[in-house]
Parts: structure tokens; sequence; C-alpha cells
């Protein structure tokens, strides 16, 4: 259990730091610092999981089956898969309100 906690809070930090360098890259998609953010960390902690079911968890099995540690790749996968899920996910928001503004 604490290996896939230890995965979600690497997600979103990696998520929140996509979403703002998003939002640095596509300044009229930006909602401000603390929007890119937020909305990063939500899209990384998602698109993270979806990730993590689908490519399987970062937590190496030793020889008995359990949860040994954490390895390196997996760290990698949370690592990219939190910030391109919250760089995408920042961009949709950030789109779908300029959207609606107008």
């Amino acid at each position: 259990m604490e290996g896939m906690l230890a995965n979600l809070i690497v997600q979103v930090i990696a998520g929140a730091i996509g979403g703002t360098a998003a939002g640095s890259a596509l300044k009229d998609l930006s909602m401000g610092k603390a929007g890119d953010a937020i909305s990063g960390a939500v899209g990384g902690g998602v698109v993270g999981q979806i990730l993590a079911a689908v490519l399987g968890g970062a937590a190496a099995p030793d020889a008995a089956g359990a949860a040994a540690g954490l390895d390196v790749g997996g760290i990698v996968k949370d690592l990219v898969g939190g910030g391109a899920g919250g760089a995408v996910v920042m961009a949709l928001i950030g789109a779908v309100r300029n959207a609606m503004a107008k």
C-alpha cells in the first residue's frame, strides 16, 4: 500500500510541474500559476493511475510475489506519465475555459 501511495505522490507532483510548464509555454491557455499547477496535479494523478493500471505499477515483486520496493523504471514511468498527463489536462481545461469565455 505504501508503494501505491508513493507512486501517486510522484505522479501528482510531476503533474503539477507538467501543468505549470505547459502553462508557461502556452500563455493563451494558462490559468495562472496556481490554476496550472492544480489542474496539472489532478491530471498527473489521474493519467498516472491509468498508466499504472494499464502498464503495471512501479513496485517490483520479490521472489515471494510481494512488493519489494520501487524500481527506477517504474518511477521514471510515473514521472513521465504524470508530467505529460498534467500538461495535457491543463491545456484541455485552459482550452475549454477559453471557449466558454467567448
